[in-house]
């Protein structure tokens, strides 16, 4: 397999962006070092461009004959290798080699086939779906791996998404332009396409890990047995006494939250100082001084563990840079496996695997802004990986597993063996 084609550009015009991306695509499948006949299409649009997605699509659609099928959706920011495209209008296509067989476009007129064997699944989500929790579950339960990634669509208007099956919809619900808002949409995967996921967080524990021993809904009314707001206020080191700088202070701070796990693991800190995978980060949303009590923005049950956090540049590019680490470590060649054969040792490499293709998915709230210069985080990214296809969008909320993330990141690379 061979890399997939990439291209991205900005222009006040949406005509001439897709003819710059189109240069690029053509030009890549001709050099004999990317896929010459893709079959998929990743795209993403900033918001600019979402009044005339139908014209994008169709375009991009009538020019690339060969790509049947289509996926992607809106971001107030757009990323593509080493640059992020942010209040501009911009787009990112990238164009994947997949067998047929191995994939499944699907959208809220054509599902996903009960008779397909998913094994993951990139996910585009409309922020104001309701139940997305219980939505991804299900979906994860539908996936060999239960493993999921993508995030919610963001937009300063109206959010769309991309899904054009190639295999038709539903009977009765007419043909489909491609191009919804609302809902969930995406691409499943089958066992053959493989991929390597990593999630990133983006910040710093202020706080010991406690657990939640009194709740109810969204409010957190005790920790360790103890009022859950003198908590707060404690590790803060703030008190109501002068509320101009607690209010500051609690404005400013986060809370992870995580199951309890067995054993002497912290599911909410590593050992390190940085959140875990299993870790969702939540904002504080109301302080409740009669009931010495906190709401956050999530349902809250007893049991949780839970700890105070910051976001936090420094601590946001070590776990970047730790979790693109962890990809090059599953590429790279492991050593000789010797067996003996006959009394005499025989040495069989394990099969060593590059990276075709790669979509990132970040917080809103991340990008150059948060990492201290404009394009920072893709070109962390990059430093790390190579100059490996990449695009991706800013979401406001990120998906992986069957958990829905704040403030985090979701690598995910597509490889393939190396010949």
């Amino acid at each position: 397999m061979q890399n997939f084609p990439f291209a991205h550009a900005t222009h006040p015009q949406w005509h001439g962006a897709a003819d710059l991306v189109l240069a690029q695509l053509r030009a890549q499948m001709a050099d004999g070092q990317h896929a010459s006949a893709p079959n998929l299409g990743l795209l993403y649009i900033t918001d600019d461009y979402v009044g005339v997605a139908q014209e994008i699509l169709d375009y991009l659609g009538a020019e690339l004959p060969a790509v049947t099928d289509w996926a992607g959706t809106v971001g107030v920011g757009i990323a593509a290798t080493n640059v992020e495209y942010f209040d501009e209008p911009a787009m990112a296509v990238m164009l994947l080699e997949v067998p047929s067989d191995q994939f499944r476009v699907f959208s809220g007129v054509s599902p996903l086939n009960l008779g397909f064997e998913a094994q993951t699944a990139l996910l585009h989500v409309d922020p104001s779906t309701p139940d997305v929790t219980e939505l991804l579950g299900d979906m994860a339960r539908r996936t060999e791996s239960g493993y999921l990634f993508g995030g919610l669509s963001s937009s300063r208007g109206r959010s769309v998404q991309f899904a054009l099956s190639g295999d038709g919809t539903l009977p009765g619900q007419g043909r489909s332009k491609g191009v919804f808002s609302g809902g969930m949409s995406g691409v499943a995967f089958g066992p053959q396409v493989d991929l390597i996921s990593r999630v990133t967080q983006g910040c710093k524990p202020v706080s010991k890990v406690r657990v939640v021993t009194e709740a109810r809904d969204n409010v957190v009314i005790a920790l360790d047995d103890q009022p859950a707001l003198d908590t707060l206020l404690a590790d803060l080191k703030v008190s109501l006494d002068q509320p101009e700088a607690a209010l500051s202070a609690v404005r400013s701070a986060l809370v992870a939250l995580a199951a309890p796990r067995t054993g002497t693991a912290n599911a909410a800190v590593r050992l390190t100082g940085n959140l875990g995978n299993e870790t969702q980060v939540r904002q504080i949303i109301g302080l409740d001084p009669g009931r010495r009590a906190i709401a956050v923005g999530d349902a809250v049950r007893p049991g949780l563990q839970l700890a105070f956090c910051r976001r936090n540049a420094e601590t946001a590019r070590a776990d970047l840079m730790r979790i693109c680490a962890e990809i090059r470590e599953e590429l790279e060649p492991a050593e000789l496996e010797y067996a003996a054969v006959d009394g005499a040792a025989a040495s069989s490499p394990v099969e060593r695997k590059q990276i075709v293709g790669a979509v990132y998915v970040s917080c809103v709230g991340r990008g150059g802004a948060h990492f201290g210069w404009p394009h920072a985080e893709m070109q962390i990214v990059r430093q790390a990986l190579g100059d490996v296809p990449l695009v991706g969008f800013f979401a406001s909320g990120e998906v992986a597993y069957e958990h829905l993330y704040a403030f985090t990141g979701v690598l995910t690379v597509f490889t393939a063996s190396v010949e």
